[in-house]
């Protein structure tokens, strides 16, 4: 059969053409409602004033969460406050912000973090995901590796911050995500495991015999570990409380010291 006309001069070609042109609108305006419901909304950079135009209305998205943690619906959840300790380099859209304060403190462009939930993150069994090795289920650090406990801490400007007094493991990843450190002060803190580069005589054999047992901490000074962000409960870290320290240790490359903040030539 030949004729591929259906009715008069129009076939099966411009069916075609005229079907995906329907459903490409289709999925624009399908794709619009659903950011307008996930929260993106048109914010004006300068006034703050928010405006979430909706096509049509719907019905709030529910998203189930593992463990009974309910339901999350994003639009009732608090935006991000955009009171921030900064201000504009120069009055122009796309302007750098200028801190007016700590910038690692306040939480600003690398020591950024997100309002993640409070509560810890967890594993498929429910269990606190990361925990002090003592706590996890069986896990010891390799023979093969030195224990780091006890070994002291050099910050970014070569002075002992304190010493490592627990190592906090992620039991499902099995690897270490926290190194927990006693301050000279004594309080106690936790350091992300990539900021940190262990060294030490068995690390080194045959090429620095004299090498000390120590841990570089060069993201922050000494003075600063004072001031990482603290885990409310003991033995227990929230997610929110992760990015909060990971944000804090990142924004020290930047700003720990004033030169991190120059520019380099």
């Amino acid at each position: 059969m030949n004729n591929t006309y259906i009715v008069g001069t129009f076939d099966v070609a411009e069916l075609a053409f005229l079907s995906f042109f329907v459903f490409f609108i289709g999925l624009v305006i399908y794709l619009n409602r659903e950011s307008r419901r996930e929260g993106y909304p048109v914010e004006d950079e300068w006034t703050g004033r928010v405006e979430t135009p909706k096509l049509v209305d719907f019905e709030k998205k529910e998203f189930q969460l593992p463990h009974g943690r309910g339901t999350y619906v994003p639009e009732d959840v608090p935006r991000d406050p955009v009171d921030i300790a900064a201000k504009r380099a120069f009055h122009a859209g796309g302007a750098p912000y200028v801190p007016t304060g700590d910038p690692m403190k306040d939480g600003l462009g690398p020591a950024a973090y997100a309002n993640r939930q409070d509560y810890p993150d967890l594993t498929v069994e429910g269990a606190p995901r990361i925990v002090p090795i003592g706590n996890s289920h069986g896990i010891v650090v390799a023979d093969q590796d030195p224990d780091i406990v006890g070994w002291p801490v050099i910050a970014a400007d070569k002075k002992v911050a304190g010493t490592v007094s627990d190592i906090w493991v992620d039991q499902s990843e099995h690897i270490i995500r926290y190194l927990e450190v006693t301050t000279t002060k004594g309080t106690k803190v936790l350091a992300p495991m990539f900021v940190a580069v262990v060294k030490g005589k068995g690390l080194l054999t045959g090429l620095w015999p004299d090498a000390p047992d120590e841990v570089e901490i060069d993201a922050i000074t000494a003075d600063q570990f004072e001031a990482v962000p603290q885990v409310k409960t003991p033995g227990q870290i929230t997610r929110l409380e992760e990015d909060q320290i990971m944000g804090y240790f990142g924004g020290g490359y930047m700003y720990a010291t004033a030169e991190r903040g120059e520019p380099w030539l």
